[in-house]
């Protein structure tokens, strides 16, 4: 066999079932390889939708998503999934070809240094230099993808090294495992707990990577603790739990920032500083904090904690249960502050202005998701009120990129979450300037029967940059923000796609689920009245935190 073949039988030992990306004349030899192999190949159109769905296959199923590129514009179209994965930790193994190794020294067509090129966003990268050293590389890939904290490492193989001659088999993949937190610390963490008058918890997506949920509704219902999630950190309790104060990591105040005015102690699980930076909600470094995380806490100065718990996170949370003694009744102004986000989130509910509010729009779709369907968000001014307003019962059931939070993510992404979870429905929610970034992989959805509803939010603009000058400069002081779009419907439909569009609030529940039921992917263009992000920031101004 020759190097390509050695590489693939190493995926395979990996147990990859898709490699997403793009043929090219330089990777001639792995998709020859792959061919003949147990893999599934998706042809994507366009490179940064396949590292996209690497990127969501990795955070859905803690297993390494693959995608593939050949060498030089393929590498570069590959960057943005890549960097986007390794800072929202999500596992990623990026192949890409490259030239060969006898023209690397001279000025060569299309040929970078791809390994100098992703070293900046990749947790670890290498070129295959020799075939003989194929299997440890792969493996050394896979290991350090997967491991807390996971992200994306990058593979470079020469097109010369992919055609040698090559004996060799893959390595063993040995368990890794558990570590646990010292006695010490424990015992810290809980003489602060349980001497803490109002405490709350901040979870983040390091408690869905660590499969911690039910440790950490257990740790607050037992603690009568309440509990702030991060943006990624969704579901990790149920939206319905009575002690949930829901998401917090808006860029202005909102009640729940109320909460942390007022504690005593944060008690952050799986938080990971690059969601929501403590400067936040913590911005004198007066606020203790216990740090519980598999890993040591970043340096910080907004961040600097009491305590670290270092290590499996449930089980972390339940030997502090053991040692904590904490028989008070969670503090009342909490629980007046869920009252409080729960009367805002429904009054919503029978609103039928239109254009639709962005509230009501997420209102709706919650009433038409399961419990255990997918909504994948991508990036502009929806994104803020998907996180405030779409609640979740379960972790990994609304996906949003908080680290390096990338436009384009929700249709590629909608993609792998269909394949991942075939019998579940699934959204992609995106604004209409997001949406014509990677619009054309609903060409892809459709060729490998991925049937799931794009929900486009249309204002005809980047709403979120508009909010933010409006928010800079005073109200009516945007630029550069307004475009043109295709008619949306007539574009669904040259693609063999279901197409509809929302003219009156009332139609988007029908809409809804007509387009759920379909057997190819829909694509709903729904008219958003986006003067509520204002209002959001007048009324967010206003908050007053009385006790």
């Amino acid at each position: 066999m020759n190097t390509a073949e050695l590489l693939v039988r190493c995926l395979e030992n990996e147990g990859v079932q898709y490699v997403f990306g793009l043929p090219g004349e330089e990777n001639l030899h792995v998709l020859e390889a792959l061919k003949h192999s147990s893999i599934q190949f998706i042809t994507t159109r366009h490179e940064q939708g396949a590292a996209f769905m690497a990127d969501v296959y990795g955070r859905l199923t803690g297993k390494a998503g693959v995608c593939l590129s050949t060498l030089g514009p393929g590498a570069t179209n590959l960057m943005t999934g890549v960097a986007d994965a390794n800072l929202d930790g999500a596992p990623l193994v990026a192949i890409t070809g490259q030239v060969g190794t006898d023209r690397m020294h001279i000025e060569s067509h299309q040929y970078l240094d791809l390994v100098a090129m992703f070293a900046p966003v990749t947790k670890w990268n290498k070129q295959i230099v020799r075939p003989s050293i194929t299997p440890e590389l792969v493996r050394k890939a896979f290991k350090l993808a997967q491991s807390e904290k996971p992200g994306a490492v990058h593979i470079d193989l020469p097109e010369n090294i992919a055609a040698m001659p090559v004996e060799g088999t893959p390595l063993y993949k040995q368990n890794v495992d558990r570590t646990f937190a010292s006695f010490a610390s424990i015992r810290s963490a809980s003489a602060l707990i349980s001497q803490a008058n109002n405490p709350i918890i901040l979870v983040g997506n390091g408690a869905i990577r660590a499969q911690a949920s039910d440790a950490v509704t257990q740790f607050a219902t037992q603690l009568n603790i309440p509990v702030a999630n991060t943006f990624m950190g969704k579901g990790v309790i149920p939206y319905t739990h009575p002690l949930a104060l829901w998401s917090v990591g808006l860029q202005q105040r909102d009640f729940i920032n109320c909460g942390f005015d007022n504690t005593d102690l944060v008690i952050a699980v799986g938080y990971d500083l690059i969601e929501f930076s403590p400067k936040k909600w913590n911005p004198d470094s007066k606020i203790p904090i216990v740090h519980i995380a598999a890993n040591p806490a970043e340096i910080d100065s907004s961040y600097i904690p009491s305590v670290e718990v270092v290590g499996d996170i449930s089980d972390s949370l339940d030997e502090i249960l053991k040692v904590a003694d904490r028989q008070t009744k969670p503090n009342p102004y909490a629980i007046s502050l869920r009252s409080n986000i729960r009367s805002d989130y429904e009054q919503y509910a029978n609103d039928d202005g239109f254009p639709i509010k962005p509230q009501k729009i997420i209102y709706d779709l919650r009433q038409v998701m399961g419990p255990e369907d997918i909504v994948i968000s991508d990036v502009g001014a929806h994104k803020m009120w998907i996180a405030r307003h779409y609640h979740c019962h379960s972790p990994n059931t609304c996906l949003i990129s908080n680290g390096f939070a990338a436009m384009g993510i929700a249709i590629p992404g909608a993609v792998a979450a269909k394949l991942v979870h075939p019998n579940r429905k699934v959204v992609a929610a995106t604004g209409d300037g997001g949406f014509m970034m990677n619009c054309q992989e609903l060409e892809t959805a459709l060729r490998v029967g991925t049937a799931f509803v794009t929900l486009i939010f249309n204002d005809g603009g980047y709403g979120l940059i508009e909010w933010k000058q409006e928010n800079h400069f005073g109200k009516g002081r945007s630029s550069f923000v307004h475009f043109g779009n295709p008619d949306f419907v007539k574009l669904a439909e040259s693609m063999g796609l279901k197409g509809y569009r929302v003219e009156a609030a009332t139609d988007l529940v029908p809409i809804l689920k007509e387009a759920l039921a379909q057997d190819v992917p829909a694509v709903i263009d729904c008219p958003v009245d986006y003067r509520e992000n204002i209002r959001f920031t007048q009324k967010a101004g206003e908050l007053n935190c009385v006790v």
